[in-house]
């Protein structure tokens, strides 16, 4: 790491700097001459320098342009480089520094017991994937990590009932913080689960699950702020597939007849397909961008012996 926030500069910029705009400014700079990654929520230095900023003074992102020249208290301007020094020196994911992160335009809490919601599902579930099921009642959401899957198709499907696992009982934790924030504990049930293994004996119209993916040579490539997450939400073996390979063989069981099941397995996606010739996956383009997220059937599982 070349770059280092250091005292000498965070003193000066305490005594230099003024206004909300100053201080855009020059975190922006500082972002981008230490070179961290993009990759949790942001994928530039003046949009991460506007979500720290705005956030640690509790500013809505369309906050009026006047608030730009406001002018920041002496602890304001002390909790900006507190969170710059953790985001810089320590590769800090920004989302657990301010506690937040957005998923399906909803805030959610999260800290590095969960992975920072950053799924491309979020724009099927906007769309209320529509070009897969037709109104679902019931919807199962595998490794839930900080609940956003789950507490987002409860938002955007009013009358959808949600079960939504973990192995992680500390996910669980923050996910259930995320349900009662949201006011939705009564239509999204949590559950502790490897996999299906906890799941009552009932059927889901739609089973969505962004899975552990990452295989054994990414996971000792991957970026420092990744490395920040739990290992147990990345990690799957040594071809990233350990759990996709158990969900595609017992989804159908937990599928109603006219089911759908949705996962995103990211890079893996080659790997996957090479290893089920027999499954027409239907791989899900993304207007936002995004890869790696596959669609199938009940029906196609079980004409393909699952």
């Amino acid at each position: 790491m070349s770059y280092f926030l250091d005292d000498t500069l965070c003193s000066e910029a305490k005594k230099e700097l003024f206004t909300v705009v100053d201080w855009l400014r020059w975190c922006t700079s500082r972002l981008d001459e230490s070179e961290v990654y993009f990759g949790h929520g942001t994928d530039n230095p003046w949009d991460e320098a506007v979500a720290l900023v705005l956030q640690s003074l509790r500013l809505p992102f369309d906050c009026p342009d006047s608030l730009y020249h406001a002018r920041l208290t002496t602890r304001e301007k002390e909790l900006i480089l507190e969170r710059m020094k953790l985001r810089i020196n320590q590769r800090t994911p920004l989302a657990y520094l301010t506690h937040e992160a957005y998923f399906c335009g909803l805030p959610f809490y999260v800290d590095d017991r969960v992975l920072v919601p950053r799924s491309p599902i979020a724009e099927l579930i906007e769309q209320h994937f529509e070009a897969w099921v037709q109104e679902p009642s019931t919807i199962l959401d595998l490794c839930t990590g900080s609940g956003c899957i789950a507490v987002a198709c409860a938002h955007y499907f009013p009358n959808v009932f949600v079960t939504a696992t973990d192995l992680s009982e500390d996910a669980l934790d923050v996910a259930t913080i995320n349900v009662q924030h949201h006011q939705v504990d009564d239509r999204v049930c949590l559950l502790q689960s490897d996999g299906f293994s906890q799941i009552p004996q009932q059927t889901f119209d739609l089973i969505v699950s962004n899975p552990p993916y990452v295989d054994a040579e990414d996971m000792s490539d991957l970026p420092d702020e990744f490395l920040k997450e739990p290992e147990l939400g990345l990690a799957s073996g040594k071809d990233g597939l350990d759990l996709t390979h158990r969900i595609i063989q017992e989804a159908s069981q937990y599928l109603s007849e006219q089911g759908v099941l949705i996962v995103e397995v990211g890079n893996s996606w080659p790997a996957l397909a090479d290893n089920y010739p027999q499954l027409a996956f239907e791989w899900i383009q993304f207007e936002r961008g995004g890869d790696g997220v596959f669609a199938l059937t009940r029906q196609q599982l079980v004409d393909a012996g699952f």
